[in-house]
């Protein structure tokens, strides 16, 4: 082995070998103690760090800690002796009034109804049917259940729909120990005080002062009042269907009484408590169908009420508004709208012909609201014929129920098109017609079950003619009408699958009380209000809760004034449905002038009349509760209009009669929107243009010609644009082809034929305003005096087209014509005699543009 140039020897080479070898051991060891030294300083950091977080950490909870402390003590301060839960505040009655204050329609008792049993003297599916309804982890809880608070805290986040996370111990507590606030703190009250109450009494104990006292409706606390008051029994003698009933209750106990307007979602919840205690094991499933079919016969109501059925809508609002126990026991003065001598004329003109429609047609009930359409306000409610009449079902409100409206809706679909710019006089063929749809052939038959032909909207509307009115809803558009019905308060039509073009002939239910409101928005003109029932509320102590103010319901307008302005003169045109209802009927009144509409469905079992002044709102509805049949002939304008004009010429009598605002004028350039659809009827056409004539063509300008020329609306109109241009191709419409099979099947069976010659479309453009010549007389000044037979008359003369000739009368005999400019008369008359004269002049250009201008001159001879 040789060594490197620059070593002499070995031991050179040794030498340098060991001292590099020691530079670099030193060197390895410098960066390992450095590496040392950085590694525990980070460790040091680290624990320096930790330690920190943990005192932080401790700090914190011992703060939260003493935080939860002093909210737990301040939440708890002033909780109730869990020893005394026997005792209740005072309760006073709440009293509700008709709006002049003085009238009371009904108290809600401040005694309250209760009376005590024994758990074990209930019978055990009692007990199984409330834990099922109410708390069904009742046995396993400590007074609270955490999954029920989250799921009910998130629901009234996130959702509209308000789910209870009480469970029976917390129910106990707020309703005989707490208020019922809705506040987080009163909550933690009611927790807390239900943990104690769990950790005092037993189970059996708790469910004990449960069924003592939840409140089961009205003054009646308690299973054992309510057993007596709503079954006449002791609860001990319940039977498994009545159990599932009153285990229904106490969740919403105004909504779900057996003498308000839901007794069908009360039988609905009991049929769902049975069908759940089968799943949890409590019965079986042929008990719980035996349960389902027992036939539940409540008590009687003994209770005095004055127009029942609106205290009963009145106490469901004051229930929302604040509460089942606290509406019912807090002592409120409710002044109401209700007027008492229209509830009272509203009762009487019911009660008055019930009996007649009863034995001749078969219709056992009515109901009858009416609107102060300045307002909104609830001046009458009669939700059925008799209250307290079982055999009707006279505590079901109908005024408050959907049923079908039958012809009472189509103005909903004529103000619609109206608004969409056709016109009351634009023509629809009333024929026999197939309307295409996307299931089935439609062929709606009039009520008269004839053809009227070629009909103005006015003339269908009035006439309630059903053919033209399912062509007005297709032109209106289903849902055009459909948002218009919702902008004005109808609730029932929000599924617009169920809807097609019967819609209109009352294929879809609607509430007597919505349905008015519609109607007094046409009162308004366009001008929308939600129906009120309370103007003021007040406390025991004089303190107002609540208080109406002249501009709280202003209203929202819906559509423009003049489409109402149209529908409102033909619903009040006597004479326009004349026709078919004769020039004496129902839906007239006296002195004043009114707008009306009757419907009836096709198999008689709903009967509408609506009608309205610029001040009054009244619909009466006829029928069954069950919604049987009536006789054949039980159509609105004889079961219902009758009711509804002896109470609006009641209520009416000896106020200032009121008209409505004249429609706007038909400016419409399309003969078919101006009711001059070629047919039958002359047409004037101008004989210089061959175009159709106006008001401003010469009268010796105009010819009369007959086009037997016959063709649906849709030849000449774009459903969604009426006034714009015509269809360049009809057929292109899908109802087109069905419509005008029709028209043509009409003209056939009339005997006409077709003519070759196709109408004008056009209007008379030659005579128009803007043609019309100008004519200023310059003198003779008007009133002047004449001393001389010789007249000289000098005038200024223009026209976009030039003048032709001016003409000169004096009493209207011809005394010159001059041809050229300067148009001056001068002329010597004849037999002309002291006095006034009239001087008058026309000028025309050379179409028979003219203008007439005349003064008078006193001839002194």
């Amino acid at each position: 082995m040789s060594l490197p140039n620059n070593i002499k020897s070995r031991k050179d080479f040794r030498k340098r070998s060991s001292f590099f070898g020691r530079f670099f051991k030193k060197s390895r060891e410098m960066r390992l103690s450095r590496l040392s030294y950085i590694q525990h300083h980070r460790q040091k950091r680290i624990k320096l760090l930790f330690n920190y977080v943990v005192s932080l950490g401790i700090v914190v909870f011992l703060f939260g800690a003493l935080f939860a402390l002093i909210v737990f003590a301040w939440t708890t301060r002033d909780l109730p002796d869990p020893n005394k839960l026997q005792e209740r505040s005072v309760k006073q009655s709440t009293t509700i009034y008709d709006r002049e204050g003085k009238t009371i329609l009904y108290q809600l008792h401040g005694d309250v109804n209760r009376k005590l049993i024994k758990l074990e003297e209930l019978p055990k599916y009692m007990i199984n049917a409330t834990i099922t309804a109410e708390d069904r982890e009742f046995y396993q809880h400590k007074g609270f259940s955490i999954r029920g608070i989250i799921r009910s805290f998130i629901s009234n986040i996130f959702s509209d729909t308000r789910i209870g996370g009480s469970t029976i111990t917390q129910q106990f507590v707020k309703n005989a120990i707490l208020t019922t606030e809705k506040t987080y703190t009163r909550k933690l009250k009611e927790v807390i005080l239900a943990y104690r109450i769990e950790n005092k009494f037993s189970k059996d104990e708790i469910l004990q002062m449960y069924f003592n006292e939840i409140p089961y409706g009205s003054v009646v606390y308690g299973i054992e009042a309510a057993s007596e008051s709503y079954l006449g029994k002791s609860a001990k003698d319940l039977s498994l269907a009545q159990a599932a009933v009153l285990a229904a209750m106490p969740q919403r106990p105004t909504y779900f009484s057996p003498y308000g307007t839901n007794i069908d979602k009360l039988m609905e919840r009991q049929r769902y408590i049975l069908n759940e205690m089968v799943d949890l094991g409590y019965i079986t499933e042929q008990e719980a169908e035996t349960a389902k079919a027992e036939k539940i016969e409540f008590r009687p109501r003994s209770e005095k009420m004055l127009a029942p059925h609106f205290v009963m809508y009145v106490r469901e609002l004051l229930a929302e508004q604040f509460g089942e126990r606290y509406a019912e026991e807090a002592g409120l003065k409710v002044t109401t709208t209700l007027e008492k001598n229209y509830q009272e004329a509203a009762e009487k003109a019911i009660a008055d012909h019930i009996e007649s429609n009863r034995t001749k047609y078969n219709a056992n009930n009515a109901s009858l609201i009416a609107l102060d359409t300045k307002t909104g306000q609830i001046m009458a409610m009669v939700g059925s014929a008799d209250y307290f009449n079982e055999e009707i079902d006279g505590q079901v409100n109908v005024a408050l129920r959907p049923r079908q409206p039958g012809s009472s809706f189509k103005p909903l679909a004529y103000a619609t098109a109206f608004n969409n710019g056709y016109t009351a006089d634009t023509i629809l063929f009333d024929v026999e017609t197939t309307f295409k749809t996307d299931t089935a052939d439609y062929a709606p038959k009039n009520y008269d079950l004839k053809e009227h032909g070629p009909v103005t909207m006015k003339k269908a509307l009035a006439g309630s003619l059903n053919i033209p009115a399912v062509k007005t809803l297709y032109l209106a558009g289903v849902d055009r009408v459909l948002d218009f019905a919702e902008s004005m308060g109808y609730s029932t039509l929000r599924d617009r699958s169920r809807f097609g073009l019967s819609l209109v002939l009352g294929g879809g239910e609607v509430k007597l009380l919505e349905h008015t409101a519609g109607y007094a928005t046409f009162a308004r003109e366009g001008v929308y209000q939600k129906p009120l029932a309370i103007l003021k509320i007040e406390d025991p102590d004089g303190k107002i809760l609540y208080e109406y103010k002249e501009d709280e319901n202003k209203g929202q307008e819906v559509v423009k004034p003049e489409p109402i302005r149209i529908l409102n003169d033909i619903l009040s045109d006597n004479s326009a449905r004349a026709y078919i209802f004769g020039e004496k009927n129902y839906l007239t009144l006296s002195n004043r002038q009114v707008a009306a509409k009757t419907g009836t469905t096709n198999d008689y079992r709903d009967a509408w009349t609506m009608g309205y002044t610029p001040s009054l709102a009244t619909g009466v509805w006829v029928g069954n509760n069950d919604n049987s049949e009536m006789k054949r002939g039980a159509d609105g304008s004889v079961v219902a209009a009758p009711i509804w004009n002896q109470f609006m010429n009641s209520v009416l009598s000896g106020k200032p009669a009121e008209s409505f605002n004249p429609p706007p004028e038909n400016t419409s350039t399309k003969p078919v929107l101006r009711g001059a659809l070629a047919g039958l009827q002359p047409v004037k056409i101008d004989r210089l243009t061959g175009k159709l004539a106006t008001e401003l063509t010469p009268a010796d300008q105009i010819s009369e010609k007959i086009f037997t020329q016959f063709h649906c609306i849709l030849y000449y109109v774009n459903k969604d644009d009426p006034q714009g241009p015509s269809p360049v191709d009809p057929f292109a419409d899908p109802q087109y082809a069905s419509w005008e099979d029709g028209v043509q099947a009409w003209v056939k069976r009339q005997g006409y034929s077709q003519s070759q010659e196709t109408p004008p479309t056009e209007y008379d453009d030659l005579h128009t305003s803007a043609n019309k010549p100008t004519l200023v007389m310059v003198s003779p000044a008007n009133g002047a005096t004449i001393n001389s037979k010789n007249l000289i008359v000098n005038i200024a003369a223009s026209a976009p087209r030039g003048v032709k000739k001016a003409e000169f009368f004096l009493d209207n005999k011809p005394i010159g014509t001059t041809t050229s400019d300067p148009w001056t008369l001068s002329t010597q008359l004849s037999n002309i005699e002291s006095g006034i004269h009239t001087l008058s002049v026309k000028i025309s250009d050379d179409v028979g543009n003219s203008e007439t201008k005349s003064l008078e001159l006193n001839f002194l001879l």
